[in-house]
């Protein structure tokens, strides 16, 4: 992804001369911890020591006001997570831990998009958000915010086919997980 109001795309080769493409299995940690200040720090910590970049990292109360959860993604292949899970299991405020497998989970993430929408345009980034599921939140004579919704793929899908008409600024959530079925919170 390039910079906020950029308009090109970067093409695979360039991505792959960055370093940007990741490789292996994607890793979903979900981790309950006590609602603690200092907590998300740690885990943070414990991540980058190890050599680990966090792709994407959420955290939100749980049903229980003194739990939260922290929702992190990260490219295992690099280096192994089985490692880093045992040193997480070792902080005092970590409850628990799942790696949540791609198949048996629903992922979401939402994120907002600030585009230049004006005339014609419009009518057309309109359409394309009506094909994503998108809801308009926000419209000014040049621009417009569009919510949207869904998988990572989905809101990448959806980054492609607004950027030429103008991405001004885009925000995005991470990705929150959780496991199908009545197994293991």
């Amino acid at each position: 992804m390039g910079e906020p109001g950029t308009k090109e795309l970067l093409s695979l080769e360039e991505l792959e001369a960055s370093g940007g493409m990741h490789t292996g299995r994607k890793h979903v940690l979900s981790i309950l911890v006590e609602n603690k200040p200092g907590v998300l720090t740690r885990i943070a910590g414990l991540f980058a020591r190890r050599g680990f970049n966090i792709d994407t990292l959420t955290v939100g109360p749980t049903d229980d006001e003194h739990l939260s959860r922290i929702t992190l993604t990260l490219d295992g292949a690099l280096h192994p997570i089985d490692q880093v899970t045992k040193q997480l299991h070792k902080l005092v405020n970590v409850l628990k831990i799942r790696d949540l497998e791609p198949t048996d989970t629903v992922a979401r993430e939402l994120a907002l998009f600030k585009l230049a929408a004006d005339g014609a345009q419009r009518a057309e980034v309109m359409q394309i958000c009506e094909i994503f599921r998108g809801k308009v939140v926000d419209v000014t004579r040049r621009s417009m915010i569009v919510e949207i919704t869904g998988t990572t793929d989905k809101i990448e899908a959806f980054e492609k086919m607004v950027r030429p008409f103008g991405l001004i600024e885009m925000m995005r959530t991470g990705e929150i997980a959780i496991s199908r079925g009545r197994g293991e919170t």
